[in-house]
């Protein structure tokens, strides 16, 4: 069953975006870009909707009153594709820095460049790196939401942290609020995963870390934050939802809080 609901969930998913991306793209590109923002966030709700319905995967969000209302850097742990477009339905005008390669890809290309979503050559240095945060201290100033994962990449639930000291950066050049944001997404729709797994889940939106902290300083303190958070809500998650299989850097990491609670 998990296989037809999956198999099922994928059609459903790729059908959805295609038909969307043929039908609405012509008034997508017609509208004032804010506007144009309601045909993404749309489609993002209908994939929460699809997976809720095919899948029984369900999420309740806790902490949205710790959202600033001007600019801010959205920090989430990384773990799904579904994290990347779960949470736009929230958000009232994200911005994303891109690699650039992402934005020659027809359609996906040229619905960031009218979202104004910040390209950036990877390997840059110098001026061509002054101009993408002269970019997005302007977007920050028009008071949108920049996503940032500080791990960079996906990361199963549970894994060794490994974040990058990029966010310190740009937190120390931006000056706005960082909202750290934890959830296990994985456990329910894994990293090159076929099948995806039914159950309900939190995710949790932390107060915000306010900007003038010294980079390291904020840098320590976000990772600490962030993976104390992310620990409870592991333990939350897999309790509430006894079924699901565990991939094997939950079982672990789940057995070390275990030890650390008995000593």
């Amino acid at each position: 069953m998990l296989l037809i609901r999956s198999v099922l969930f994928n059609t459903a998913f790729y059908t959805n975006l295609i038909i969307r991306m043929i039908v609405l793209s012509p008034i997508y590109f017609l509208m004032p870009r804010k506007a144009a923002y309601r045909i993404p966030k749309a489609w993002a709700a209908s994939c929460n909707w699809l997976m809720a319905k095919i899948v029984g995967a369900t999420f309740e969000i806790e902490g949205l009153e710790n959202v600033p209302q001007g600019g801010c850097i959205f920090a989430p742990k990384h773990q799904s594709a579904w994290d990347t477009v779960a949470l736009l339905p929230y958000q009232r005008d994200p911005v994303y820095i891109l690699k650039r390669e992402l934005m020659w890809i027809p359609l996906f290309g040229w619905y960031a460049m009218k979202q104004r979503m910040i390209p950036v050559n990877r390997g840059a240095r110098g001026k061509i790196m002054i101009d993408v945060m002269k970019r997005t201290r302007e977007e920050m100033a028009n008071g949108r939401q920049l996503i940032i994962y500080p791990e960079g990449t996906r990361r199963p639930p549970g894994a060794e942290p490994q974040y990058r000291y990029g966010i310190a950066r740009i937190y120390r050049d931006v000056q706005v609020p960082v909202v750290p944001v934890v959830a296990h997404w994985g456990l329910f729709w894994g990293r090159r995963k076929l099948i995806k797994h039914p159950g309900h889940f939190k995710v949790r939106i932390l107060p915000p870390i306010a900007p003038g902290m010294d980079p390291d300083a904020f840098y320590a303190h976000l990772l600490e934050t962030m993976e104390r958070e992310s620990d409870k809500l592991l333990i939350e998650t897999v309790e509430a939802n006894p079924q699901l299989p565990l991939p094997p850097t939950a079982v672990r990491r789940l057995a070390e809080l275990k030890a650390q609670t008995a000593a």
